[in-house]
């Protein structure tokens, strides 16, 4: 059982005080409570976000999309080079760029920094966001793309010889690449609710990504994928996405989460509408939502308050606590099967450092259960 522990890039600072010189000009800074301040893309920050995360023990870190954010590639090359060891998890959303070129563009930034490159497939549940880049199609249409191109993607990362393809979206003739990943190199992480979700992912995924839903939820989520890749012959890890909120106390650490929800009631309005931003036709924004409505805490200590604040755009849900606390809740993710823990806070600096107890009592928790099987 070898636990995975990703975080989050950003391009841009973050402030949590804000003033007369900040403006919400930007969403890289990918906090919800936060002012972004600053260039949007920042070079010197992103890399020492990159090496704080690298130093915390993190595998990887996410470098998520929208219609909005800087070039995904490009980050992830300078991540990638301001670092010795952290892989990322770069966020493609298909329908954009051929498959064949996507595929290629992987491979080749995999052959730079070997091993250290992760797909994140995002089918792209918010029709707005969408449009923004001209994608006008609806979600059973975008689940339909991605089936195609990620059959296409596999086939230029693995064929050693030219292939032809017909399929419903893309068509190529002697398709073939000169730069291949090793078998497996280039994993791929897939995410969404939907039964469209389900079936596509559990055809093509090596890793299926949740949000952070109570633990029932998630052990009904891991049978609904399990089922759908059984016939494929595939058998995919799980990731589950959380947003610690940590203190030296229980009482700090509430207090710290009362302080991010006021914030986040504060600022949220602005941001949602000067980006459009509705996760609630998503299927999973739909069942954080559906859980927050039955109370505030589940479990132990996941804390869904922010979700009916953000109408559950994105993952929006904590878990809250000292560091012990909140290794102990993941640890009860582990023990459903998760064995890839995507966290990141509100602060994204501050809190990458801070998470590094959480992620040794993690490893040594999950490597104690291992021992016991």
């Amino acid at each position: 059982m070898t636990i995975e522990l990703i975080g989050i890039t950003a391009t841009q600072e973050t402030s949590s005080a804000p003033s007369e010189h900040n403006r919400v000009d930007g969403i890289s800074a990918q906090t919800e409570a936060g002012v972004p301040v600053g260039p949007t893309v920042n070079p010197a920050y992103t890399a020492r976000l990159a090496r704080a995360h690298e130093d915390a023990g993190f595998d990887r870190v996410l470098i998520a999309h929208s219609s909005a954010t800087p070039d995904g590639f490009l980050v992830a090359s300078h991540v990638l080079q301001s670092t010795e060891r952290l892989g990322v998890l770069l966020a493609h959303r298909p329908g954009f760029l051929a498959p064949t070129l996507a595929a290629r563009a992987y491979a080749t930034l995999d052959a730079f920094h070997p091993g250290r490159v992760a797909m994140h497939v995002i089918t792209g549940g918010d029709d707005v966001d969408q449009a923004r880049d001209g994608d006008f199609s609806d979600k059973t249409t975008r689940y339909r793309r991605t089936d195609d191109f990620l059959t296409v993607v596999r086939r230029e990362w693995e064929s050693s010889e030219p292939f032809d393809h017909e399929g419903e979206f893309y068509r190529v003739q002697g398709a073939w690449s000169a730069v291949r990943p090793a078998p497996g190199g280039i994993p791929i992480y897939f995410g969404g609710a939907s039964e469209d979700a389900i079936r596509v992912g559990g055809k093509h995924a090596d890793a299926y990504a949740f949000w952070g839903e109570p633990l029932d939820g998630i052990r009904e989520r891991i049978a609904q994928v399990r089922a759908a890749a059984a016939p494929h012959g595939r058998d995919p890890r799980f990731s589950v996405s959380l947003r610690p909120i940590v203190a030296d106390t229980e009482e700090q650490a509430w207090a710290r989460a009362e302080a991010i929800l006021d914030a986040t009631r504060e600022r949220w309005g602005t941001t949602r509408r000067t980006f459009g931003l509705d996760g609630r036709n998503a299927v999973g924004s739909q069942r954080l939502l559906e859980a927050a409505d039955k109370g505030d805490v589940h479990d132990k200590r996941l804390w869904t308050a922010l979700a009916k604040v953000t109408g559950a755009t994105g993952n929006s849900t904590a878990l809250v606590g000292t560091h012990e606390q909140v290794a102990d809740a993941l640890l009860d993710y582990v023990a459903l099967g998760v064995t890839t823990l995507l966290i990141r806070g509100f602060d994204p600096l501050a809190d990458a450092s801070s998470y590094a107890p959480v992620i040794e009592l993690v490893r040594a928790g999950a490597d104690r259960r291992l021992a016991l099987v």
